[in-house]
């Protein structure tokens, strides 16, 4: 979640999509996550809808009900940014090929 302050929202696929296409109902939310796919700033998105309790919308791929669930799951979290950001340093540890090499030539 590098960079300053809410700077990511500048690079989220959705600044250019009609904000009422995301604050939506039932199925058409499904149809509202898929613009989150492949955006590069999904973790920062979701994670800030969930450092301050965001009610409506889609945010990060998720509906408002999910992330309501998750928040019930995890209520200990005080920080989703530091805990997404740590989450995804760990996850590219794992799949960076660098990194596969590295703990080959330390065995």
């Amino acid at each position: 979640m590098a960079g300053d302050g809410e700077s990511w929202g500048a690079r989220a696929i959705c600044r250019t999509a009609d904000p009422e296409e995301l604050f939506v109902e039932g199925a058409a939310q499904n149809r509202a996550k898929a613009v989150c796919t492949g955006c590069p700033v999904r973790t920062e998105c979701l994670a800030y809808a969930l450092d301050n309790r965001i009610e409506f919308g889609i945010w990060g791929g998720m509906s408002e009900r999910e992330r309501r669930a998750l928040l019930r799951r995890r209520p200990t979290v005080t920080s989703w940014r530091c805990l997404l950001e740590a989450a995804r340093t760990q996850h590219n540890r794992q799949e960076s090929p660098e990194g596969d090499e590295r703990r080959a030539s330390a065995s």
